[in-house]
């Protein structure tokens, strides 16, 4: 009873800050997709991190790190250095050239560069990828969430997934992207220190960094080997395929568009910091989470199979929560992840629907008809999640990777102010989307990150049009 007493005192107090924000909303599309382009440093690099980081972190990398080992370090010190760069790079030219151009979407931002009437077709492309990857990519989330609450309450994901969406469609239509930024920086602030409370219990128990290597030999020698064994193309290549997915962030239009929310370029700069100072830290209790719950829980994995290792491997923090927390810290992390998934999930389904309603004639983009596609869009997310049967790191790699590999490399050309005609956008695209699938399924997808050569494999294209454009 205490660990429900907790998780619901949470969960209220969640909604009570989204019902905060909805009373400060206008009945704009602006105010409900960007937030009136009003938003501070601290809450935007607090929800970014949020975001960023909620399903992916909590079941995704802490199952890697169980299954794994210390090879966990790499994945997520590249996915940090590829962050940087879009930080320092991206976020702030994305800001400024939305302002300037009235772009509320990503999908227009990449098109109203060129104001060509063919132009719109990237427009199109770019809205068509959203909805497909994102909303899947939403489903993950609801998955996720739900996987927390079968792994301590012994729900099946059904009842978990309804309630996620429930609660996504209510954050949605009641305050827009900004009752989900404001929600986003709570959960922030939860989630990382409800997961250091973890790590410290857990640390209390097995040791410090010391002792929980000799406990990992002693199960396994294979979880402090830090460089896999028999790579393809190296370690460097392997490290840089990582790099390359946190540079994949680029290509995320739920990100994005707290870029494009925040008050001025120059609050960037500051955002930047805030969202490091969380996210480093977060990235170690990460990891450090899931070395100690192989220790402390070591049989999750015991008698599954090689295909279903992953699924397994997702209840670790459920498992090493109910090992090592009383009793109200696990209502208040389980709170932590399962909000923050949510959260993470009615941003992206924000971004869907913005980017179907935007692209409709002039006389339907109204307010009433954003909510109207968020809720359908809410509906196609919470079926996917149903249906989808893929560990929740596959899911979400999978939907990051496409994106990244789409929308990134066309949004690098424009931001750089390069000329781009419609067809060759279109071609980068296309050659993004099919590498990643072509590499992920291909017999090198363990030796580097797919967003490696799916990220590089349109801008070949693009060097290729450049090439031929001088010579005429």
């Amino acid at each position: 009873m205490i660990v429900v007493a907790a998780f619901l005192a949470c969960i209220a107090a969640f909604g009570a800050i989204g019902l905060a924000a909805a009373r400060q909303r206008q009945a704009s599309v602006e105010d409900y997709v960007l937030a009136g382009r009003s938003v501070s440093p601290w809450l935007t690099a607090l929800s970014s991190a949020a975001t960023n980081n909620s399903g992916f972190m909590f079941i995704g990398l802490l199952g890697f790190a169980y299954r794994f080992g210390v090879q966990a370090v790499w994945l997520q010190a590249g996915w940090i250095a590829g962050d940087v760069v879009a930080w320092l790079w991206v976020h702030p030219r994305v800001r400024a050239r939305s302002g300037e151009l009235g772009a509320i979407t990503v999908s227009q931002l990449v098109a109203l560069e060129d104001r060509r009437s063919s132009a719109r077709a990237i427009a199109i492309a770019a809205s068509a990828l959203t909805v497909v990857f994102l909303s899947g990519y939403a489903g993950a989330q609801l998955r996720a969430g739900s996987a927390a609450l079968h792994g301590l309450f012994d729900w099946g994901l059904t009842p978990g997934i309804l309630l996620g969406g429930v609660i996504v469609v209510a954050y949605c239509l009641a305050g827009g992207l900004r009752a989900s930024i404001w929600t986003d920086a709570a959960q922030a602030i939860v989630m990382l220190v409800s997961l250091a409370l973890l790590v410290a219990c857990a640390a209390a128990e097995v040791g410090g960094p010391a002792a929980l290597g000799d406990a990992l030999v002693a199960l396994d020698p294979a979880l402090v080997d830090w460089v896999p064994a028999e790579l393809a193309f190296g370690f460097g290549l392997y490290l840089l395929g990582f790099v390359f997915g946190g540079l994949g962030a680029i290509g995320q239009p739920h990100i994005l568009v707290r870029s494009m929310a925040i008050r001025s370029v120059r609050s960037i700069r500051r955002a930047t910091g805030i969202y490091f100072l969380w996210y480093v830290p977060f990235s170690i209790a990460a990891v450090a989470a899931g070395l100690y719950a192989r220790v402390l829980v070591p049989d999750l994995l015991a008698g599954v199979p090689p295909e279903d290792a992953a699924v397994a491997a997702e209840g670790a923090l459920a498992a090493i929560s109910d090992r090592v927390l009383p009793d109200i810290l696990i209502g208040v992390l389980l709170a932590g992840v399962f909000a923050a998934t949510m959260s993470t999930a009615d941003s992206q389904i924000l971004s869907c629907s913005a980017a179907v309603s935007q692209e409709l004639p002039s006389r339907w983009r109204t307010y009433l008809i954003g909510k109207l596609t968020t809720f359908a869009i809410a509906g196609a997310s919470v079926a996917f999640a149903l249906t989808a049967d893929d560990s929740v790191l596959a899911l979400v790699l999978g939907a990051w990777s496409a994106l990244g590999a789409t929308i990134g490399p066309v949004l690098l050309i424009r931001l750089a102010g390069l000329p781009l005609p419609p067809a060759v956008g279109l071609a980068m695209m296309a050659t993004g989307l099919l590498t990643v699938f072509w590499w992920a399924r291909g017999p090198w997808a363990a030796d580097v990150f797919e967003l490696l050569p799916a990220m590089l494999a349109p801008l070949v294209v693009y060097v290729v049009y450049a090439v031929a454009r001088l010579r005429r």
